[in-house]
């Protein structure tokens, strides 16, 4: 959804510590491989499709995103990129020379001449029809340009390039498979503090996509998935390898010719079990987008059903971190102190075969660091959503979220995201 790199009013973007710098260049980890799949050549060598896993860094709060860290380059110097399954666009920050950048965790990455990627590409084409502008090449030797804006108003604008990433793969080997991202010279955002990150990893369903670009490669299957740890931290996995398909909840995606996110429509929406006879029209499951957006209605609907439901030990308060708050009668530590004094939501996806999604109230509300609980729930129509509904990385913590491009299907599991699983391990539960 956003570079995220103001978070709403309230929050402060903590700058990783030295540790976790040090961390991050651990890329992968991974045993064999369950499946297999068709082999492919990447940078000349004979690979056969596999999987790969990446330890996840941040939290919804205080960091407000989760990000991975990748090796991208010859000779690969690692990135932090912000995951976002809402756009398709991979990009870094850059000095090409850079108009306007923020400071961020690394050296700005610097690209050669001979790493632009033309207009006439494919590539470029399938960029420019996704962010809806016209493709138009003058020359064949002409650069790709773009503009990508976020829905924080936040914008980047730059060129796209190639240049290799690098890969351990649950078989063993490593690739280093060339793809095209974009070198972000000028960045527009709302606040002039150091970025956590040094770019955004696009994980939509456009060709440009660094997942469609694995897939296109031979590197792994056009699957993605992510766990997002309460606690903090996670993991991201590209394939199928850790997939446990039967345990899965999956509901059909619902394709746009004109959207390229992750959607399974419509849903209805519960308080325990209590109907609020309201639906959310388009639901997309974003992880560019810490907290979760409902449209006007349904958002209205649960306010005044957790108004009406409310503890008297709880008590409505003023807090600059988030619009609706409460509060105790002592602060609360950690959101596992105030879930009893609230009630588990529903979504029921009725596209095709009914799937049920609880929403325990750890994956809708934030302990602040002043004591009070509130709500991660916002209202989208304050923020330009009209009829969107997003569902954001509070509501996806603590459960496997599969992307699957292969069958056209989206799934969740709840599962253990603060254990990274071993490739070939049944064990995720």
């Amino acid at each position: 959804m956003a570079p995220r790199w103001a978070p709403p009013a309230g929050l402060v973007v903590l700058v990783a510590l030295l540790a976790l710098l040090l961390a991050a260049a651990a890329v992968v980890r991974g045993d064999k491989p369950v499946r297999g799949g068709a082999s492919s050549s990447v940078a000349g060598v004979e690979t056969e499709a596999s999987s790969a896993v990446f330890p996840l860094y941040g939290d919804v709060y205080p960091h407000g995103l989760y990000y991975v860290a990748m090796n991208i380059g010859n000779p690969p110097k690692p990135y932090f990129l912000d995951v976002d399954t809402g756009s398709d666009l991979t990009w870094l920050q850059c000095d090409a020379p850079c108009r306007s950048c923020n400071k961020v965790p690394h050296p700005l990455y610097r690209p050669t001449k001979n790493k632009l990627v033309p207009c006439v590409d494919q590539l470029c084409a399938s960029l420019h029809n996704g962010l809806n502008r016209k493709h138009k090449c003058d020359s064949p030797y002409e650069q790709c340009d773009y503009v990508i804006k976020y829905a924080d108003q936040g914008s980047s604008t730059g060129v796209l390039v190639n240049d290799s990433f690098a890969l351990r793969l649950a078989n063993g080997s490593v690739v280093r498979p060339s793809l095209a991202f974009g070198c972000g010279y000028d960045q527009q955002v709302s606040s002039g503090e150091m970025s956590p990150t040094d770019g955004v990893l696009g994980l939509g369903t456009g060709s440009v996509s660094l997942l469609s670009q694995f897939k296109q490669h031979g590197v792994t299957k056009n699957v993605v998935g992510h766990c997002l740890s309460l606690r903090g931290g996670g993991f991201l996995f590209f394939g199928d390898d850790l997939v446990p398909y039967q345990r899965v909840t999956w509901t059909p995606m619902v394709r746009s010719p004109l959207r390229n996110y992750y959607s399974p429509g419509s849903a209805s929406l519960y308080f325990g079990d209590q109907s609020l006879r309201v639906k959310l029209t388009e639901v997309v499951f974003d992880s560019g987008s810490s907290f979760t957006y409902f449209a006007a209605q349904p958002y209205q609907a649960l306010v005044t059903a957790l108004k009406g439901d409310l503890s008297r030990t709880l008590k409505e308060v003023s807090d600059p971190s988030l619009p609706l708050c409460w509060k105790g009668k002592k602060p609360f530590k950690s959101v596992l102190d105030v879930k009893k004094e609230f009630k588990s939501l529903v979504l029921n996806f009725g596209n095709g075969n009914k799937a049920f999604m609880e929403i325990p109230p750890q994956n809708y509300l934030i302990v602040t660091k002043y004591g009070n609980a509130c709500l991660g729930i916002l209202n989208g129509s304050e923020v330009g959503l009209k009829d969107l509904s997003i569902l954001g990385d509070i509501t996806m913590q603590d459960q496997m979220v599969i992307y699957d491009n292969e069958k056209g299907q989206i799934g969740w599991i709840r599962a253990p995201c603060d254990r990274i699983p071993k490739f070939g391990s049944s064990a995720l539960l």
